[in-house]
């Protein structure tokens, strides 16, 4: 007799499952969605994957919605299991429930206990990324031919990539209509979202996250290494996928995705120094976060190296873009407003960035990004937020603050060229608030900083007292106004 398999919300792939004939335990909990404001694009998501899986499946499936995941586990009679929950919260839930078998992990490739081996055997100093990428390469024999040239990061001079046909369209369906009257009735009902609501831009379906990858192998991965980091008011997509909610639903295996990859150099189609970057972001940055998630302590989110304490302004939380003059901000801000998504470069370097620039509480951050993204999770949001853009953990997830100036966000955008503000100036009506946010973050933590190279030798360039003294002036006038 088989068990019945409860999938969870970020479990929704063939992967997840043994057995073609497995009986499936679904189960949507609208409390979930009322304890904070999520994105409303988010919301859509969520409930349209697990209603399309159910709809998938049949008569195998059985889609409760209930007031609390407990009251929809004792409505079953049968012998529940569930693979490994992807937050500790589930997991001390699923533990907590008497019957109910845990599995181990899925929708990861390296196993935590090789992880832990792994991280105890190095613990000579802070665990990196890019040590444990060598390491997964060789664990799973991913791109084990001699590396070929280095890749280059992209420059001004790359921000135009020969143009390719659009991912296949998203189509909506009876179950996306059901989802939105039925999300309108909730907020008329009083929970609150927060974006705009639009028709769904991201895979619900296994299906359409594939047809999304191969459409991405075929035209976007040839140019990925070169175009990855620029940032564009014309083009948000650029070279990039847009599946990682594909991915974190548990809709796309990630080692199929990188074998796929790793078969396209190996036929020709696209060159090492494509595929091995986005590779590195599945088996290397990826399984990182996930495993380091696990591996630290339960507090990691809560660490505050930088002692930061300034809440997060109103309409950056409420993603109120058109209040916003930066034309940087504004995009980005609007594209999270719109789409529930940015690549990684314009969330590090403009959101994160502007952030860590004015002292904003690091936890509030990662809970923002955790609900207005729709591949925003637990897991992810610890390390990438808390630790690599806010620098909160004292450089367990990388080796330096993701602080930067105007000057470079424009060497890998086109926003400055339409920007009021120049990129070259700290100082005056016309000052980049991201160089005067910089230089006004120097100061202000250059006791923590001085051991920093880079840091140390831009604190150096920028002392003279009475710039410094006008620069923290200047910010400090700012404050939470939207720049």
């Amino acid at each position: 007799m088989h068990r019945r398999r409860w999938l969870l919300a970020d479990q929704l792939g063939p992967h997840f499952l043994d057995d073609p004939d497995q009986p499936v335990l679904l189960v949507e909990v609208r409390e979930l969605f009322r304890r904070r404001p999520m994105h409303r694009q988010k919301a859509h998501l969520i409930l349209a994957a697990l209603r399309h899986r159910a709809a998938e499946l049949g008569d195998r499936a059985l889609l409760l919605r209930t007031g609390t995941f407990r009251e929809a586990l004792a409505q079953v009679a049968e012998p529940v299991e569930v693979c490994h929950p992807h937050s500790r919260s589930a997991l001390r839930f699923a533990r907590s429930v008497p019957g109910l078998t845990v599995l181990p992990p899925r929708g990861f490739v390296t196993d935590r206990a090789d992880f832990a081996e792994w991280a105890d055997r190095t613990r000579r100093g802070p665990l990196r990324m890019t040590d444990f990428y060598r390491y997964a390469r060789r664990r799973h024999g991913v791109l084990t031919a001699s590396a070929g040239p280095a890749g280059r990061r992209a420059r001004t001079e790359d921000r135009n990539p020969p143009a390719t046909p659009p991912p296949p369209p998203i189509v909506e369906d009876d179950i996306d209509a059901e989802v939105r009257h039925e999300l309108d009735r909730w907020a008329a009902d009083g929970v609150r979202f927060v974006g705009r609501d639009g028709p769904r831009q991201h895979p619900a379906t296994h299906a359409e996250a594939q047809a999304r990858l191969a459409h991405f192998l075929t035209h976007r991965l040839p140019g990925y290494g070169r175009y990855a980091d620029v940032m564009s008011v014309d083009d948000p997509l650029f070279a990039h996928s847009v599946l990682s909610s594909s991915f974190n639903l548990g809709l796309l295996d990630p080692e199929s995705a990188v074998r796929a990859a790793e078969q396209a150099w190996r036929a020709g189609t696209a060159p090492r120094t494509a595929v091995e970057p986005f590779i590195r972001g599945l088996l290397g940055w990826r399984e990182f976060l996930w495993q380091l998630y696990w591996y630290v302590e339960p507090g990691f989110r809560g660490a505050n190296w930088l002692a930061a304490t300034e809440p997060l302004p109103h309409w950056f939380a409420e993603l109120d873009a058109d209040a916003v003059e930066a034309r940087c901000l504004a995009d980005v801000l609007g594209a999270v407003r719109d789409r529930a998504w940015t690549h990684h470069t314009p969330r590090l370097l403009v959101l994160a960035n502007y952030a860590l620039q004015r002292g904003w509480r690091p936890a509030e951050l990662a809970d923002w990004f955790q609900r207005c993204f729709v591949d925003g999770t637990d897991w992810v949001m610890n390390a990438t937020v808390v630790g690599m853009s806010q620098y909160a953990d004292l450089a367990r997830v990388d080796t330096r603050p993701y602080a930067v100036d105007g000057a470079d966000i424009d060497e890998i955008s086109d926003y400055c060229a339409g920007c009021r503000y120049l990129p070259e100036r700290a100082l005056g009506e016309l000052a980049c608030p991201y160089t005067g946010g910089f230089e006004s973050f120097l100061h202000r933590n250059r006791a923590r900083l001085v051991a920093d190279p880079r840091l140390a030798a831009e604190l150096a360039r920028r002392d003279e007292p009475e710039h410094r003294e006008a620069v923290l002036a200047q910010e400090e006038k700012r404050g939470g106004t939207p720049p």
